[in-house]
């Protein structure tokens, strides 16, 4: 099975059938929404102005390192957003592929 992993400790974190959309920005640069994700641990939600408006979301980190991947979307206040609502955001720059991607 294709699999995402912390690039700084190799935590597993997702895996492949789990992506949604690789066209998404993070704080610091490119990032990839997922379902659901594994090995995280959760911050508190705090309201933040995105892209694509206004949100609540909560930092994640990797359970086993502590570095910051990137967010849970908590809540989505515009209607077309709704769908991000319970889902993830990692950083390209801190996962790194595994398993048979070749």
């Amino acid at each position: 099975h294709r699999t995402y992993s912390c690039v700084h400790c190799r935590a597993h974190l997702a895996r492949h059938e789990e992506l949604i959309s690789k066209s998404f920005q993070g704080s610091h640069g490119r990032a990839y929404l997922f379902n659901s994700v594994v090995n995280v641990g959760c911050g508190p939600a705090e309201q933040r102005l995105l892209l694509t408006g206004l949100h609540s979301v909560a930092d994640i980190f990797c359970q086993n390192c502590k570095t910051t991947l990137g967010w849970k979307y908590e809540q989505a206040f515009e209607s077309s957003q709704k769908y991000k609502e319970g889902k993830f955001i990692i950083e390209m720059s801190h996962m790194v592929k595994e398993n048979g991607w070749d």
